[in-house]
């Protein structure tokens, strides 16, 4: 243990004194440094002893089950599959091993830039990610041990009861909120004191805890949202709607990744399970006389091989490397594959119902001290760290958050439609942010290089629209495996979500004049973006141009593997995951949603991956 601590508070030192670089110097005209932060992150130093999994294994030609993607959903999948000691199980990720410092919870903004990051681009839209480089939002997603567990910010959400019930009555037995709430409560291993004990899991692997340190800014949110009328409470519990502050994936301080939840308690102890890393699956194998899958395609170590799976292969890849992987396989929509290629072999619509949430993100200034990422070269805060103080434990800044459901206001139980969540910092805070987002520099310079230029303490509140109405598709570019697919996000296409998301955006700037804020003088900071200066400033109009141009997208990818009954036409798998008309293939992650739930779905994912994996096992026939 003491090995571990001192290479982390290495990568801590060496975090900081590039950190107090970027502080010296005007951080725009820095990006070698920055640049140098990143390639730190993602050649950082590996816990060799939970990470080498694949180390000395040679790959068999043939399992029992082979899971695709070693993210949220793989990593659990295999952990549970594996539980049967006379199931060989072979786990496959594109990426490769973690990083201890991935791990330190406040570094989450670097960790977009990395090759640990598959790097995705939506296409040019003219409607949408307007304030960003050639119209094109960028769409991180994890390619790594652990998947975007390792990249995300570690917001851990339930979501809404309502949103299972809403699933089951698609036609989707099995999915309702009492019968998903087991499998809420067996992955997850919460420490969060005033937690509803009716509805919380204390003793699984997942650990979700509270932040030990928290800013006078999120202090002061939680106050002006408790004045507006909001409660304080557990939002995973009976009720969700209320505010409160972060429940996270995260221990001790640190992330607390699906690789780390579930595969480094079993190194060493399961022979039966093989973990092979840096290796792209390109094709799953399907007998296109009896549709039934029977293996993959996969490059690793510089060649192409084929490996057999005797019981299923599991797609766990994300909801966009999954639909390409299946329509590169004959899965898909039939006229949409000839055009690229490829033979159908199942008709279906893979790669639609494209979902996804934004958050134009609103900033304020105040007296209160904000986080400015050169401070964290101050040498008593890497010793605060180690001693699980601090804020490197905050996961990006992010701190507290808040459920409303604006239209029944009234409700105190409602189903919310807004989430605002608190980060302790601003565009200019750190580079990487700015960066992350793909931000024009015109639009930066504008709106927040003054920040920067006066050393202002800012902040930021993210207006998260939660039911979005609109909907994208993911569609091959080719039939090369290694070509990125086409994702047309949509964004905005539907009315109600413009109108939701100016109405969030007022929601968080009416806050301002609670008193909660006001003890800390928060303002808005009222600089105009120029390419909405047809509308006059603070108009309806105005803010639906912002909108439109702060698309940040909350990296919550869904639904185009859509779960429901084969008479739904746009459904692809059924409610046990199966992929219609196709034997022994099944998909286990965010695609499989039939509609994105009200909240952030890696708690959700972690569900979804528990319960298919008790579905595999009844199928076939191991009962513990």
């Amino acid at each position: 243990m003491a090995r571990k601590q001192d290479l982390s508070q290495l990568g801590l030192l060496l975090i900081c004194v590039i950190i107090g670089l970027l502080g010296y110097h005007k951080v725009r005209a820095q990006n070698n440094v920055l640049l140098e932060t990143i390639n730190f992150l993602q050649r950082g130093q590996s816990d060799v002893e939970l990470e080498n999994f694949d180390n000395n294994i040679v790959l068999e030609s043939e399992y029992d089950f082979i899971v695709v993607g070693a993210g949220t959903a793989g990593c659990a999948l295999a952990a549970r599959l594996s539980e049967n000691p006379k199931w060989k199980v072979l786990l496959l990720e594109a990426g490769g091993p973690e990083r201890l410092i991935m791990d330190v919870p406040i570094v989450a903004h670097f960790l977009q830039l990395g090759e640990m990051n598959w790097k995705y681009r939506t296409q040019p839209s003219d409607h949408a990610c307007l304030a960003m480089n050639n119209n094109r939002c960028n769409w991180p997603r994890g390619k790594v041990m652990g998947g975007s567990s390792v990249l995300n910010y570690m917001m851990y959400t339930r979501a809404n009861r309502r949103d299972y019930d809403n699933w089951a009555a698609l036609g989707n037995p099995g999915w309702s909120y009492k019968e998903v709430l087991p499998y809420f409560k067996k992955y997850e291993g919460s420490s969060v004191p005033d937690a509803d004990e009716d509805y919380v899991g204390r003793n699984g692997p997942v650990k979700v805890s509270y932040v030990n340190w928290r800013s006078d800014i999120a202090k002061a949110f939680v106050k002006a949202a408790q004045q507006d009328g909001l409660k304080y409470r557990d939002y995973n519990g009976r009720i969700q709607n209320g505010v409160a502050f972060l429940h996270t994936t995260t221990r001790n301080s640190t992330r607390w990744s699906s690789n780390r939840a579930y595969l480094y308690p079993i190194k060493g102890k399961r022979p039966n399970l093989h973990i092979k890393k840096n290796a792209l699956v390109t094709r799953v194998l399907i007998d296109p006389q009896t549709k039934t899958a029977y293996g993959v395609m996969v490059q690793a170590d510089g060649s192409m091989r084929k490996i057999l799976a005797r019981r299923e292969v599991v797609v766990s890849a994300g909801a966009i490397n999954t639909p390409q992987l299946l329509m590169l396989s004959g899965v898909g929509p039939a006229k949409h594959l000839r055009e690229i290629g490829i033979k159908p072999i199942a008709d279906l619509a893979v790669g639609y119902n494209l979902q996804d949430h934004t958050a134009p993100a609103v900033t304020f200034t105040t007296n209160a001290t904000s986080l400015k990422f050169e401070d964290f070269a101050d040498p008593n805060l890497v010793t605060r760290f180690n001693r699980q103080e601090g804020p490197y434990g905050s996961p990006g800044g992010c701190e507290a958050i808040a459920f409303w459901d604006l239209d029944h206001q009234d409700q105190e139980d409602g189903w919310p439609d807004i989430e605002l969540f608190l980060v302790g910092g601003s565009m200019s805070s750190n580079p990487a942010i700015s960066r992350a987002f793909g931000l024009k520099k015109s639009i930066y310079n504008a709106l927040f290089a003054e920040i920067e230029d006066k050393s202002l303490n800012a902040f930021m509140i993210f207006p998260m629209i939660l039911r979005p109405k609109s909907r994208g598709r993911i569609m091959l570019k080719s039939s090369d495996p290694f070509k990125y697919p086409l994702i047309y996000s949509n964004y905005f296409a539907h009315p109600y979500d413009v109108d939701i998301s100016v109405r969030g955006l007022l929601k968080a700037i009416s806050l301002t004049e609670q008193r909660g804020f006001k003890g800390i003088n928060a303002k808005l900071w009222e600089r105009r973006i120029p390419t909405c200066k047809q509308h006059p400033y603070k108009s309806w109009a105005y803010w639906a141009c912002y909108v439109r141009h702060f698309t940040f997208t909350i990296y919550h990818y869904s639904g185009t593997a859509k779960m429901g009954p084969a008479s739904d036409r746009s459904a692809v798998v059924d409610a046990r995951l199966r992929v219609h008309g196709i034997r022994n293939l099944r998909v286990a992650d965010a695609s499989i949603m039939p509609e994105i739930i009200a909240g952030h779905p890696n708690g959700p994912v972690f569900m979804i991956a528990e319960k298919a994996a008790d579905m595999i096992k009844q199928d076939h026939g191991f009962i513990q």
